[in-house]
């Protein structure tokens, strides 16, 4: 039997308090992967869910009782491995004006832990830039209906290309690549995912070398890997961007998994 367990504000949700957020678009969110109820970069997401409320509303709600609905969800859920999701919305919701201190809600989701595509991924390039990019936020149609144009072109999934020419991220993606001596982020405007950022403080301790810079379509080549990453895996190789192979060079995936491991956890 699947696992799916809702609360909302730290109790089971029902249907009547979850219908009027049936469709609501304005909310941010974080998502995480625990195991053996323990979960990486934990101070990441609740700093994410901090600027992202104060952003959205005005205000936040505190780190610690961010971090007290998810035990309370998970100790409902009665499970070691799963997958998170806080949601968090307020009053009143969208179309409306802004309360000077608008009530803030929480969401938590629990469900099955992901299983991420082995790879290597075949990506499409399209045009997209989304808005407030900083902010991880519902309501997002792009990324599935690209996903889904992409597959429909032969390809597993899409990269995403700004209005300057410069890869970004990819649908629910971010990218890293390699050159043969460091790992290169993108320079372009993008969600700093919570995997990427453990990733990069990782590195830096383990003194890899790393550096932002443009990339463009057109810079891809035989001598250049690359892979996506998200909260499901710190990487997945990349076989081809658009109509350019990647090489499969595996010190990328070997470097990024010896990072992620080294993390620590916060046990929820």
């Amino acid at each position: 039997m699947a696992l799916s367990i809702t609360h909302l504000n730290g109790s089971p949700a029902t249907v009547s308090n979850l219908a009027p957020l049936a469709f609501a678009g304005y909310a941010h969110f974080t998502a995480m992967q625990m195991r053996n109820h323990s979960v990486r970069g934990m101070d990441l997401h609740v700093e994410r869910l901090r600027n992202a409320s104060d952003e959205l509303f005005g205000r936040h709600l505190s780190d610690d009782q961010i971090t007290e609905f998810l035990r309370i969800a998970v100790d409902d859920a009665g499970a070691a491995d799963a997958s998170l999701t806080c949601f968090i919305t307020s009053h009143p919701g969208e179309f409306a004006p802004a309360d000077d201190a608008p009530e803030l809600d929480v969401l938590v989701k629990v469900t099955d832990p992901a299983q991420p595509p082995v790879g290597p991924l075949s990506l499409d390039v399209v045009r997209h830039e989304r808005h407030l990019p900083q902010v991880k936020h519902v309501g997002e149609v792009g990324k599935t209906l690209f996903l889904r144009r992409a597959n429909a072109r032969g390809f597993d999934d899409a990269a995403f290309e700004d209005r300057v020419g410069r890869l970004s991220e990819a649908t629910i993606w971010n990218l890293a690549f390699w050159d043969g001596e460091s790992v290169i982020w993108p320079e372009a405007d993008y969600l700093p995912g919570v995997t990427m950022q453990i990733l990069a403080r990782r590195l830096q301790s383990m003194a890899v070398r790393q550096q932002i810079r443009e990339i463009r379509p057109t810079d891809m080549n035989d001598q250049f890997s690359a892979v996506v990453m998200n909260s499901w895996t710190p990487g997945i190789p990349v076989s081809r961007i658009g109509d350019k192979s990647m090489a499969q060079d595996a010190t990328l995936s070997r470097l990024l998994d010896e990072a992620y491991t080294g993390e620590a956890q916060t046990r929820l």
